[in-house]
C-alpha cells in the first residue's frame, strides 16, 4: 500500500502553524521540502549547513512564529553544540530527521551518525520519536508539534530509512544513488 507521507506530513505542517522550515536538501525529504515550497502561508529557507537551522528557529520564535526544521540524521551531529541554545532559551521546534547509516546502508559514511543520532538528539535534551512505518509519520509529525509547542521544547521525529529507502553508493566516485528496497 503506498502512503502519500510527505503530502500527509505537510497538512500536519500547516495544521500546527508552522510557518518557516528550514532545511539541507535531502532526497529522501524531497517531496515534502517541495509541498513546503509551494505553500504560500510557508517560508522555505534553504540552509548551508543544518545548525544554521537553530539560529532560524530562536529567530522564527522571538518573530512569533512556528518553525521546523528538516535533515538527514548526518546533519544531527552538525547541530550539537546548537541545540543547547535551544533548551537554555527553553525555544520550542519541531525537527523532522530522515534517517541513513541504518537499514540497507551502503555508504559507510552514513553509518555512524545514523547509528547514534538518536542518542546524540536525547542527549541534548531533544525528545526523540522513531517512526518505522509510512502510515505512523503523519500523526507522530502532528504529535511531536503538539509537544514542541505546548512545552517549549525540541521534539525530533526520526523517519527510518526503511521507510525512505536505502541509496547505493559507489566507493570509487563516491556518489549516492536512490533506491528502494
Amino acid at each position: 500500500m503506498f502512503v502519500d507521507w510527505p503530502s500527509k506530513v505537510h497538512d500536519a505542517l500547516q495544521t500546527a502553524g508552522i510557518r518557516q522550515v528550514g532545511f539541507v536538501p535531502d532526497a529522501g525529504l524531497k517531496e515534502l521540502i517541495e509541498h513546503c515550497q509551494r505553500d504560500k502561508a510557508m517560508t522555505d529557507v534553504l540552509l548551508a549547513t543544518e545548525e544554521e537551522g537553530i539560529g532560524l528557529a530562536i529567530g522564527c520564535w522571538l518573530g512569533g512564529e512556528r518553525p521546523a526544521l528538516l535533515m538527514q540524521s548526518s546533519g544531527v551531529g552538525n547541530c550539537i553544540n546548537a541545540f543547547a541554545a535551544l533548551r537554555t532559551c527553553r525555544v520550542p521546534l519541531l525537527v523532522i530527521v530522515t534517517m541513513r547509516g541504518e537499514w540497507g546502508e551502503t555508504n559507510p559514511w552514513q553509518i555512524p551518525m545514523g547509528q547514534t543520532a538518536a542518542d546524540h538528539l536525547k542527549l541534548a535534551g531533544i525528545a526523540v520519536h522513531e517512526v518505522l512505518a509510512a502510515e505512523s509519520i503523519a500523526p507522530t509529525v502532528a504529535a511531536a508539534a503538539q509537544m514542541a509547542f505546548s512545552s517549549n521544547e525540541g521534539v525530533a521525529v526520526l523517519i527510518s530509512q526503511r521507510v525512505i529507502g536505502a541509496k547505493t553508493f559507489e566507493p570509487s566516485s563516491g556518489r549516492s544513488h536512490e533506491r528502494v528496497q
